[in-house]
């Protein structure tokens, strides 16, 4: 007679082995794909519902932001459902604002809020602000790749040209790479330098010239036209191709007259104020690039795919060093690796433990056999529900290795016992399972009683815990 579901579930996987063991090949076959594709990362990802407003307005000072701007998109923003806090920072010509939702608001739908916000303030807004940039902030920590870039045969502005259009643009194409950003260097400015006593004979002022140059170079849209008998796009393309060209650019002047703008000073292709520059060891300024990785990527991914890319930008351009200054992928690499090695260790010494009280190979070997049955199929089952082999993750698949194997082991234990009073195989797990299958799923139960709760913290630190308390 059996006692219960479980008995009768053990019964029957002895009777009828075949199916328990296709489906636990089935799960095995799963786990061992999922753990191939399975990403690797230092910390859970988690979803911090954060949305950044920026809004420029050239030459504003934030004093007029402040009234004019900044105080009209917190009132727009702070009547939305969920909102936790909002903080503002002003700066010459910019405002950003940063909303923070509460952890179990739904992050497209606080966007589309405060899209929809700032939407209906926009008109109260000044005419001359650029419009408002309504972003979400992925919270993921910090760059876990930082190279230094050289080169002794560049100027600055040459390599930090070098760095965005080719470094960059190479690097960010890259699979699983989610940002990549410049450090030191300087970016490129066309500067168009007035002389004051020009203008004044000329009777022209710097305001009009400005006009005059942003309203005519530039590359603008016509609509459609038919030619030959098909539809084609028709642009206007006004837009300089080169500094000679700006510089010939004909500047109308009051009466009629018209000068060439090189006329009224001088056009430089240079470079804006440098804000920041980074050094190492104490050598000339160097420009630095920082690798983010896209949000729910295995950062052993992206740190083959950059190492592969460097590679063969040392190749293509040996004029230019490429320095690996910070690797925070090492620490993530490491603490995998050791994991896996303490798995496998606990799994060793836990069979060694059961054969030297058994004293039975064949108890052994199930013994051995359960801790892969267990391990493997866990890593579909984190894969489907998104999870990552992570600091956490990672601590909850060492703790329960040893829990694993007790309920093989009571198991076991019984079988061998009835074994030992002269029944057959066949007839003592029989026996030894239904004396005990509901004590085992007591056990597997009071573990889960302990463990799931963990899974339903609240606030970010539950965040973190789910994935400990869903793994165990």
């Amino acid at each position: 007679m059996s006692t219960g579901s479980s008995v009768n579930f053990s019964a029957f996987s002895i009777r009828r082995p075949i199916p328990a063991i296709v489906m636990f090949g089935v799960l095995m076959l799963m786990g061992f794909f999922a753990f191939r594709s399975i990403p690797v990362t230092k910390f859970p990802n988690i979803d911090v519902p954060v949305i950044l407003v920026t809004v420029t307005q050239q030459g504003a000072a934030p004093a007029e932001l402040e009234t004019q701007v900044a105080r009209k998109i917190e009132d727009a923003v702070s009547s939305i459902a969920g909102v936790k806090h909002i903080m503002t920072t002003l700066t010459d010509g910019n405002v950003a604002t940063l909303i923070e939702f509460q952890l179990e608001t739904d992050v497209a739908r606080a966007l589309n809020d405060v899209k929809d916000g700032i939407a209906k303030v926009r008109a109260d807004l000044p005419r001359t602000v650029d419009e408002p940039i309504v972003q979400r902030v992925d919270v993921e920590g910090q760059a876990i790749l930082s190279y230094a870039v050289a080169s002794p045969a560049k100027t600055n502005e040459q390599l930090s040209w070098f760095v965005d259009d080719v470094v960059k643009r190479e690097l960010q194409g890259l699979r699983s790479v989610g940002q990549v950003e410049r450090y030191g260097g300087v970016n490129r400015e066309i500067k168009i330098l007035l002389d004051p006593d020009r203008l004044m004979s000329l009777g022209v002022t710097a305001a009009e010239v400005n006009r005059q140059v942003r309203s005519t170079s530039v590359d603008l849209a016509g609509g459609r036209g038919e030619v030959g008998g098909k539809e084609q796009a028709i642009r206007t393309l006004a837009a300089a191709r080169a500094v000679e060209d700006l510089a010939n650019t004909r500047i109308l002047l009051p009466g009629g007259r018209e000068v060439r703008l090189s006329e009224l000073g001088d056009v430089k292709d240079a470079f804006e104020e440098q804000r920041s520059f980074a050094r190492i060891n104490g050598k000339d300024p160097i420009v630095t690039i920082n690798v983010f990785r896209a949000k729910g990527a295995s950062e052993l991914v992206v740190k083959e795919n950059v190492e592969r890319k460097i590679n063969e930008l040392r190749e293509r351009h040996p004029e230019v060093s490429f320095s690996l200054i910070d690797d925070a992928v090492a620490f993530t690499k490491g603490n995998f690796s050791a994991t896996m090695h303490t798995l496998i260790e606990g799994a060793l010494l836990a069979v060694i433990v059961v054969f030297i009280f058994l004293r039975d190979w064949r108890a052994t070997l199930v013994a051995a056999v359960a801790l892969p049955l267990s391990i493997i199929p866990t890593f579909f089952a984190m894969q489907a529900i998104g999870f990552s082999l992570n600091l956490v993750s990672l601590l909850a698949l060492t703790l329960v290795t040893g829990i694993l194997v007790d309920d093989a082991i009571v198991e076991i234990e019984n079988i061998v016992r009835h074994m030992r009073m002269g029944k057959s195989p066949y007839r003592a797990a029989m026996e030894a399972a239904d004396e005990i299958g509901l004590a085992v799923i007591a056990i597997t139960m009071t573990i889960v009683a302990v463990f799931a709760p963990v899974s339903f913290m609240p606030g970010i630190a539950g965040q973190y815990f789910k994935q400990f308390g869903l793994t165990v």
